[in-house]
């Protein structure tokens, strides 16, 4: 067994925040060693919506190439890392959707054992993003997954002040992905690597 960790970031975005930081993990996961896929979940809402939000269709338009996530991508995955913006608190319904579409591997056991991690946006401060991890980590409970959380093991953590997963207020669109969210992302996907290559070093063993 390969002990190469492959990690798979799953993430919506419609404006392009949840995208920057899904990038930055991509980046970090690889130049820790991971086999890294950067995929999106698709798209749930009608084109005049999207048409109707200049950011929204700007940033469509702009990840078109972006390929889309599948549950062959997690079943290949030893880590995951999904990212979303908060609706209401709670995790947006293109990722719901495609966690959803996991029942299959689920019901054969193919989603247990692996490490999943979790990261948000909100257009204000707080704004539901430790309930959006929170509802996000329940699913991982029922995957029987390892849910590898920042926590504050690193001086990052203490700037970013928030131990479930990185997180970024965009201010109604205002504020760019900064230096101190980069920072967060790039200790989380290092830490999602170094557990997940232990956990599966040690599987390997067993």
């Amino acid at each position: 067994m390969s002990t190469t960790v492959n990690l798979a970031v799953i993430y919506y975005s419609a404006t392009g925040f949840s995208a920057e930081i899904a990038k930055e993990i991509a980046e970090a996961g690889a130049k820790a060693g991971a086999e890294v896929r950067l995929l999106k979940a698709a798209e749930l809402a009608p084109e005049a919506a999207i048409a109707s939000n200049e950011a929204w269709a700007a940033h469509a338009a702009a990840s078109a190439g972006v390929p889309v996530a599948t549950p062959d991508d997690v079943e290949w995955a030893d880590a995951v890392i999904f990212g979303t913006p908060t609706r209401f608190g709670n995790i947006s319904s293109q990722l719901k959707q495609f966690i959803d579409t996991l029942g299959g591997l689920w019901a054969r056991g193919r989603l247990a054992d692996k490490v999943y991690s979790g990261f948000v946006t909100s257009a204000t401060t707080h704004g539901g993003q430790e309930s959006t991890l929170l509802a996000l980590y329940n699913s991982i409970h029922h995957f029987g997954g390892l849910i590898v959380s920042p926590g504050y093991t690193d001086p990052v953590k203490f700037v970013d002040g928030n131990p479930y997963g990185t997180s970024h207020v965009d201010g109604q669109g205002n504020n760019p992905v900064g230096e101190e969210t980069r920072n967060a992302a790039r200790h989380q996907a290092e830490r999602v690597v170094r557990i997940a290559g232990a956990l599966k070093s040690g599987l390997a063993t067993v």
